[in-house]
């Protein structure tokens, strides 16, 4: 566990802007998105869990890999919250993944402008992923809140009990030779 000092902010909190002329017409109410995901191992089995709160009603989502990544179970988490909110639907998504937040809101233009490289001219690693998540972003009107992870926010907390419950049975299918 890292130690934090007083003076480190406890969440942050980025806007990014979509492109307005893929936005379809209609729009719904607004919702938030929580989003977390886990791994066992790294790689290893993986798993992600959203909450999606929008218009008094709440849904749990959750799935995983039976072997996956870390930052591909944060990623996937943000994607089927995502994929759970029409097109226009303004968004506020909050997540423990600073891989995410700074993904999404400083590395992904430069990413794309750079033919998908890093600043160190490196293939960016799950490309097909922040791909996937781009095109859903650009429909969606978001902001994005980075929140310290397992400090007790209840909804960010319970994603992470959705996302281990998840590379449980993903662990257990595997050894139980049952394949996923």
């Amino acid at each position: 566990m890292k130690s934090t000092s007083p003076s480190q902010p406890q969440q942050s909190l980025f806007t990014s802007e979509p492109d307005t002329n893929s936005l379809s017409t209609q729009s719904s109410a607004p919702g938030t998105i929580y989003c977390d995901g886990a791994c066992s191992g790294n790689p290893g089995p993986g798993g992600w869990g959203t909450i999606v709160d929008q218009d008094g009603t709440r849904r749990e989502l959750s799935g995983g890999r039976p072997s996956t990544t870390n930052n591909q179970m944060e990623l996937q988490a943000l994607i089927e919250g995502l994929k759970a909110v029409p097109a226009g639907t303004k968004v506020h998504i909050v997540t423990d993944s600073e891989y995410v937040a700074k993904g999404v809101t400083s590395w992904l233009k430069g990413w794309i402008r750079n033919g998908w490289k890093t600043a160190s001219k490196q293939p960016v690693k799950n490309r097909e992923q922040w791909q996937e998540l781009y095109a859903l972003l650009q429909a969606r009107p978001h902001k994005i809140e980075w929140v310290r992870g397992h400090a007790g926010h209840a909804e960010n907390e319970r994603c992470d009990e959705l996302a281990r419950a998840a590379i449980s049975r993903y662990a257990s299918k595997n050894r139980n030779g049952a394949g996923v």
